[in-house]
């Protein structure tokens, strides 16, 4: 049974929220691409502007500039050039489609009072076995769990960083990446409610 943790749902139809989320993620790979590789032509190369020998009559051969891609410090013919890579997406169906995917991960969702309270310190070892009360084995790496927690807390940061498989964001943060990379999701009342009223219509 489809338990109900968020107070938000949907009129369009599955194929519909699909292209809203392919959308989302798209763009947001998008601006993640970074492609700063520049090289310069003939005509942006400085210098060159006068011809380096005659014509005729020197038994060289013929030579317009010293920026010419033939020659030492000229110009690149097909080098590599910037390119923006990214793609145009609204607020509100960028909104939409992270309310998609935090409803459809609901069955596998986990709410708790408080991850917090008990980390005074850095203490990895303290996190996993915590995480084992909730049935989940870190062990497993093709898990990837994202925990989601009302504000950012340094000592929990510092507890899960060295572990690939998990991701930490608060409830205002929340990335529509790791959302669809998730297995399980654990989250606290107080960024629930924090979700509820964030997302909700």
């Amino acid at each position: 049974m489809e338990k109900k943790y968020f107070s938000f749902n949907f009129n369009k139809n599955q194929e519909e929220q699909m292209y809203i989320v392919h959308r989302a993620i798209t763009h947001h790979l998008n601006s993640s691409r970074q492609r700063s590789a520049n090289t310069k032509t003939r005509s942006e190369v400085k210098g060159g502007g006068k011809k380096p020998w005659k014509q005729k009559g020197t038994g060289k051969a013929r030579a317009g500039s010293i920026r010419s891609p033939l020659w030492k410090g000229g110009g690149i013919i097909f080098g590599p050039k910037y390119k923006d890579y990214i793609t145009k997406i609204n607020k509100k169906e960028k909104k939409l489609a992270t309310k998609i995917l935090i409803y459809n991960k609901q069955n596998n969702t986990i709410i708790i009072n408080t991850i917090t309270d008990e980390i005074n310190k850095p203490n990895t070892k303290y996190f996993i076995k915590q995480l084992k009360n909730f049935n989940i084995q870190i062990n497993d790496h093709n898990i990837k769990l994202l925990i989601i927690i009302e504000n950012y807390h340094k000592n929990l940061y510092l507890s899960i960083r060295n572990l690939p498989n998990v991701e930490l964001t608060t409830a205002n943060n929340i990335n529509i990446l790791s959302l669809i990379k998730a297995h399980k999701i654990i989250t606290t009342h107080h960024a629930l409610k924090i979700i509820n009223q964030k997302y909700k219509d």
